[in-house]
């Protein structure tokens, strides 16, 4: 770990210690994050050199200028996104057919090194576009994706597979592109183990079932139904709800009942509001929730939903926003105390700060 590295960390920790101060009387965990080759993701501009016939990856400089400069590797980046990106632009230029009128390649890879890049275009992917990349994909063992507007082409698969061993079980999931996933494999590894832990400290003073609001693609959903007699989650986004799927039976777990509603639906059906024909084969009062799990986007959660989780016994709540996050446990902080919380550094050398937090309703 750099001394630069380390630096960036303490600040963090000094702000969030400071933000949620008037809430945690205990230390925060601390969960350091690789100085590099942390990112799963990165999407690069492609700048074209028109007079040598070439193009190169590109990025905007930091600050209001935006202006650009070239690339050959990105250190930030996986070491499988790092090893590809040079083979991969080569190959793009040594032929026009690739090389005409791209303007952006998106990478997503894997901690286990699968990488899987799209080609984003101006013009529209015919055949040969096709046969070429094919090609490509074979020599560089990657899977290759073509977008251009309206269109998209999948030359192998649009996904790639990771795996995570939370408290040494294993679990498989399907990432595909053009959806979320936490970008930093490394420290999304610390984050399943931690969540994995409080939820068996939970299920240890309290059998119940768990509600999670904000699954995704069934990131935390797979290993926290281990512990949990039933789990009901929701998410709105097609492609996630459609992952989260493959993933609870690739992973042979059958205790997971995944809604496609927002959170808000989902709340006013549990509230007895609302009766939605998504939950009509969903019988909401054989479940019995001692648990919320929540991992809202970064404006935190709204007053109704904060409202209706303080009735939960306990809460594990991540946070991608601390400032929002402080916010929201000034009101719960009224119905519950903090038990545990975390700092995971998820975006090294940024301002942001991943939390995590468990709290237990008032005695």
């Amino acid at each position: 770990m750099t001394d630069a590295y380390q630096q960036q960390l303490d600040v963090k920790i000094a702000q969030l210690n400071d933000h949620l101060a008037a809430f945690i009387q205990q230390p925060i965990e601390v969960f350091a994050s690789p100085s590099e080759h942390y990112r799963m993701r990165a999407e690069f501009k492609i700048w074209q050199d028109y007079e040598r016939g070439t193009c190169h990856y590109a990025m905007y400089k930091p600050g209001p200028s935006r202006t650009t400069y070239t690339l050959d590797t990105f250190p930030a980046a996986s070491l499988g996104i790092n090893q590809i990106m040079p083979k991969l632009m080569a190959a793009i230029n040594a032929d026009e057919t690739l090389r005409r009128k791209l303007f952006q390649i998106d990478f997503l890879s894997s901690t286990q090194g699968e990488v899987l890049a799209t080609l984003i275009y101006h013009r529209a992917l015919d055949d040969a576009w096709q046969t070429k990349t094919q090609q490509v994909a074979q020599q560089l063992n990657i899977h290759l994706i073509g977008r251009a507007r309206g269109s998209k082409r999948v030359v192998s698969q649009d996904y790639v597979q990771q795996t995570f061993l939370v408290n040494g079980r294993r679990f498989t999931y399907r990432h595909s592109e053009n959806s979320f996933t936490q970008p930093n494999g490394p420290v999304c590894a610390q984050m399943l183990n931690w969540a994995d832990t409080q939820a068996r400290l939970i299920t240890q003073q309290h059998s119940c079932d768990l509600l999670e609001l904000y699954c995704g693609n069934g990131n935390f959903t797979l290993p926290l139904a281990h512990h949990f007699r039933k789990v009901l989650a929701n998410e709105i986004t097609k492609i996630s709800i459609q992952d989260a799927e493959y993933n609870k039976a690739h992973n042979n777990i059958h205790n997971i009942k995944l809604a496609r509603m927002s959170s808000e639906e989902l709340t006013q059906a549990l509230s007895g509001v609302r009766e939605f024909r998504r939950l009509e084969d969903v019988e909401l009062s054989d479940y019995d929730f001692g648990c919320v799990f929540v991992d809202p986007p970064r404006a935190g959660l709204d007053a109704a939903t904060l409202e209706f989780i303080s009735q939960f016994p306990f809460i594990i709540y991540i946070s991608c926003n601390h400032h929002t996050l402080a916010e929201n446990l000034a009101q719960l902080h009224t119905s519950h105390q903090v038990l545990n919380a975390a700092l995971f550094d998820q975006f090294p050398f940024t301002e942001h700060i991943e939390t995590g937090v468990v709290l237990k309703r008032w005695a």
